[in-house]
């Protein structure tokens, strides 16, 4: 057995290195934002409806091939004018003539358009929702309104009488 060196004579032997604490500092939060990430788009449809959170969304899912809702905001729809007078060529028929805009930020599914006829006191006498296919005669070409489109829509009704002397638009 070869002789031993005296302890104050050996080499340090070298210690195993430990990992720096900021690599688990850099995995902690990378782990974090994937989570904060996953989070996001789990919980999309909801927060797409969001105003401020709309453009956020569709930055992220441009880059992750995600989809989203379409944007609904009903009251952005805007009449912008009207007409009632007596159908030309059908007696006892109104024929109602409107034209609309969609001033939302984000295109929207065109929307069910809601003509109300009231009487003197504001009382309802007849209440009619015309889906969009009724109201533009056929099909959208597309299925979104864009920003600023504006459309017209053109509709035959029951004439109510002398009774109604108001009519309300509403979209839903």
């Amino acid at each position: 057995m070869p002789p031993r060196a005296p302890t104050f004579a050996t080499p340090d032997t070298p210690k195993p290195r430990r990992p720096f604490p900021w690599r688990w500092l850099v995995a902690v939060i990378a782990l974090s934002l994937l989570l904060l990430l996953q989070l996001v788009l789990a919980d999309r449809y909801r927060l797409a409806g969001d105003a401020t959170w709309r453009p956020r969304l569709e930055a992220a899912c441009g880059l992750l091939r995600c989809d989203l809702p379409p944007w609904r905001e009903p009251d952005a729809f805007r009449v912008t004018s009207r007409e009632v007078q007596p159908h030309p060529s059908a007696p006892g028929v109104l024929l109602i003539s409107t034209s609309f805009r969609n001033d939302a930020r984000w295109p929207q599914p065109w929307p069910v358009l809601e003509i109300a006829l009231q009487d003197l006191d504001g009382q309802a006498l007849g209440l009619r929702r015309f889906q969009p296919v009724e109201y533009l005669g056929s099909p959208p070409a597309s299925p979104l309104i864009a920003p600023g489109q504006s459309a017209s829509a053109t509709l035959e009704i029951l004439d109510p009488g002398k009774r109604a002397v108001a009519f309300t638009f509403d979209f839903h």
